[in-house]
């Protein structure tokens, strides 16, 4: 394994210094509406998930999306045509689809019925439909671009991965620069929905194994959703065999057993992620507590190399490839941090 990347003092000042302006911002900024009419329709009633219903809820939201579009094109949203156009390229298929507001989306990737492991990528702040798989710069730092990229990411390891990773924009994800980031509202009310997928998932594909992959505020939906375990979830929780944890604030857990249960709990952060300097506390509700990979936290730390904070997928880099192994159920294969 390379050594880690050390920081000179000066780059981890600039570092501290922006996780500070973060932090700051988040008090003193507020993301007041505008008052007005959203001009995008709310989401049609698509089937339950099952099966039988998967390509009858792909077409509905394929509708929906193309609706969308048509409105985009009558107000003059540029970026929402951007977006909305790529989401409408063949082969794409779309579980779930919300344009209102900042917008939310679920995309599949491979064959979600006959996969063996299933792979959830749950994003952190300012995750946008404008922003799913639209930053030409770092594609890899989407949803839908680091979903593929873990997709092919199997298929170099393995002929036959068995895998379908899912794209799930399925909450309101915070603005970086707001107050919601500092607590765990926005990821309490995007457990619900997390844990509401997973046991559609559970319905569409009983036999699946399924591992989390979350990075930045995602992760604190995913410990939120982990936490709001119970052994009343029709199952679909004990087939969650992994959680992994990259470029984390936090979690609002003390510890990785209070995730875990049966699962393994993963843990990684980059060499040059800013996230590093951000405060790992929680007070009066404030703070999302430990850094998962601390001694302490007790998470398997994996190596993620010396990328950024929006680098964990790159094509590549050893990030990807410990949480593709992750994502494949190879807890052997992963290589320690």
């Amino acid at each position: 394994m390379p050594p880690r990347k050390t920081t000179s003092p000066r780059s981890r000042r600039l570092r501290r210094a922006l996780a500070c302006a973060v932090t700051i911002s988040g008090i003193m900024l507020t993301t007041a509406g505008t008052g007005h009419a959203d001009p995008y329709a709310a989401p049609v009633p698509v089937p339950s998930m099952a099966p039988s219903t998967l390509d009858a809820r792909y077409t509905a939201e394929r509708r929906s999306i193309e609706q969308a579009l048509k409105t985009a094109q009558a107000i003059g949203d540029d970026d929402r045509q951007r977006a909305l156009g790529a989401f409408l390229k063949p082969g794409r298929r779309f579980l779930y689809f919300d344009p209102r507001g900042r917008g939310q989306a679920v995309e599949v990737i491979g064959d979600l019925t006959r996969a063996r492991r299933v792979a959830v990528l749950v994003p952190g702040a300012d995750t946008t439909l404008t922003a799913f798989d639209d930053r030409s710069s770092k594609p890899w730092s989407t949803p839908g671009g680091g979903a593929r990229a873990v997709y092919a990411q199997a298929g170099s390891l393995t002929p036959r991965p068995g895998l379908a990773v899912v794209a799930w924009l399925g909450y309101a994800s915070p603005k970086t620069f707001s107050s919601d980031v500092l607590t765990d509202e926005r990821a309490a009310q995007g457990a619900v929905r997390l844990r509401q997928f997973l046991a559609g998932l559970h319905q569409a594909n009983p036999g699946a194994q399924v591992g989390l992959l979350c990075h930045s505020y995602g992760s604190v939906v995913c410990g939120r959703a982990a936490l709001a375990r119970t052994s009343n979830d029709g199952g679909a929780w004990q087939k969650v065999t992994d959680i992994a944890l990259f470029g984390s604030p936090g979690t609002t857990a003390w510890s990785a057993s209070k995730l875990g249960g049966t699962a393994r709990v993963w843990a990684g952060r980059g060499a040059s992620d800013w996230m590093e300097d951000v405060p790992h506390v929680r007070i009066f509700g404030l703070g999302l507590g430990p850094d998962p990979v601390s001694r302490d936290f007790g998470a398997r730390v994996f190596d993620a190399g010396t990328g950024g904070h929006s680098d964990y997928l790159l094509p590549g880099s050893p990030s990807l490839g410990n949480l593709t192994r992750i994502a494949l159920g190879d807890p052997d294969e992963v290589t320690p941090g």
